[in-house]
């Protein structure tokens, strides 16, 4: 008897507790509007997530930054870094202009309503926007400063309490809103995340196309909306993902598993089975801010411009064979301030770190993508422009770079100059089916794709011999 009725306590406990641990639960029971802004939609959320609100505001999503344990010598500082003070070779930083005025339109991005500019209040609940990330119906868009699109409202295309009502778990559109479009668009910053991702084919990518369909958080596995996944673009993670996380023994149903076993001790799962990557549309491999203000008439590469007057030159690309580096988990990385010794060679704003003695480092594919951005010639630094309201409207480098300035805490001599840079960026999905990975020709004897003496070795290890160990 006491086991019926304990079996009964767990099945009504399921029915009670389920709908508000699931997706499954109809939020527009509970939900019932109108709304006439974000943050009224938030204070609806907060009367039964308050808890979840406060665990948003501890995670790098929110604080666009945490502990750096990312880069290399770096992992003990008790300073926090991120997108919100580090540089790159993409929009360069949201820190231009008084008061870090790039961040009312880099904020477009981020889960937050009314940030415009340094004195946003980071502590505010009212602040979380939670519909970008969990509404599933209502159009719902963000707009300058991380508002909801205002002209959608007032043309009845975008409905905030269907938003509201339609919340679930996030799926691939939330995430991608934007992380398909970092970099300031369409296939920007990821080469391997872009629109086409959406729904992939199985050809595109076996995780997440055809019948499988995984969401995001299939692999970046979530806790109190802490969500693990480290890159070389980022500074701090909540957590590691890998491959070996599902696929504990991938070859032991193979002829060669012996022989692919023992590559996987040197070379990453990507490197053999993500052969290219921006296969569903092209992406941008270098961007020239020295070309900005110029009138010309772009020519398109793959349907893209290739000249923005309030951006530069761009090259794209499209089913491109990644650089190939070692990599243990660590980045060396540029940052704000640095002093750069030879400015005539490319500055690596991020690079994998690793080497073939290294026995913590695989053979990992990288998307590299190159820029030509302003150094201050007289204090050998990067830059950091104001460009929203900036040089994107005026086109002027002496302005932009003065005004940048004033938030960046970067003092600009008054003389600048363009380096080049580079920017080592992970490559981890579009994963190809297991027929089209990279077969032993490809990389050995006489394949070329993989430069063995730039890895360290004293030729193709077929012929030479391996790491050793």
């Amino acid at each position: 008897m006491q086991k019926k009725l304990s079996i009964w306590a767990v099945l009504l406990l399921s029915v009670l507790v389920l709908p508000f641990v699931s997706d499954a639960f109809d939020h527009s029971q509970a939900v019932k509007g109108p709304f006439k802004s974000g943050e009224d939609v938030t204070r609806a959320c907060l009367q039964c997530h308050d808890k979840q609100a406060e665990d948003v505001m501890k995670t790098p999503h929110w604080k666009w930054k945490g502990v750096p344990r990312t880069i290399k010598g770096m992992e003990n500082s008790k300073e926090e870094y991120g997108k919100a003070n580090m540089l790159n070779n993409f929009c360069i930083s949201i820190q231009g202009g008084e008061k870090c005025a790039n961040e009312e339109f880099c904020s477009k991005c981020h889960p937050s309503y009314g940030w415009v500019d340094n004195t946003f209040n980071f502590n505010d609940k009212t602040k979380i926007d939670c519909l970008i990330c969990h509404a599933r119906e209502g159009n719902y868009r963000k707009g300058i400063a991380g508002e909801p699109d205002r002209k959608l409202i007032e043309m009845g295309k975008m409905s905030l309490t269907k938003a509201a009502q339609s919340v679930r778990l996030p799926n691939r559109d939330n995430c991608g809103v934007c992380h398909f479009y970092g970099g300031g668009g369409d296939a920007v910053k990821h080469g391997d995340l872009d629109s086409t991702m959406a729904k992939p084919t199985r050809d595109h990518d076996v995780h997440m196309g055809g019948t499988i369909d995984m969401s995001c958080q299939g692999c970046h596995v979530t806790k109190d909306h802490r969500i693990a996944g480290a890159s070389t673009f980022l500074a701090t993670n909540d957590g590691r993902v890998g491959c070996e996380d599902c696929h504990r023994d991938p070859h032991k149903d193979s002829s060669a598993n012996k022989t692919l076993s023992k590559h996987a001790r040197t070379v990453a799962c990507q490197t053999c089975h993500i052969p290219t990557f921006a296969r569903g549309q092209a992406t941008k491999m270098s961007w020239d801010w020295s070309e900005l203000g110029k009138d010309i008439e772009p020519e398109e590469q793959f349907g893209k411009e290739t000249y923005a007057k309030h951006k530069g030159r761009f090259v794209w690309e499209m089913n491109v064979v990644p650089t190939y580096s070692w990599y243990n988990g660590k980045v060396e990385r540029y940052m704000k301030g640095d002093t750069i010794t030879t400015p005539g060679a490319i500055v690596y704003i991020s690079k994998p770190v690793g080497d073939v003695k290294d026995k913590t480092a695989k053979i990992f594919p990288f998307k590299v993508h190159s820029g030509k951005q302003p150094m201050d010639s007289v204090n050998k630094y990067l830059l950091i422009p104001q460009t929203h309201k900036g040089v994107w409207e005026h086109f002027n480098w002496e302005k932009g770079l003065v005004d940048g300035a004033k938030g960046s805490g970067l003092p600009y001599s008054g003389k600048h100059q363009f380096v080049q840079t580079a920017f080592f960026g992970s490559i981890n999905h579009e994963v190809a089916p297991k027929e089209q990975a990279l077969k032993c020709k490809d990389c050995h004897m006489e394949g070329k794709r993989l430069d063995w003496k730039a890895l360290g070795y004293k030729g193709d290890p077929m012929r030479v011999g391996g790491r050793g160990f």
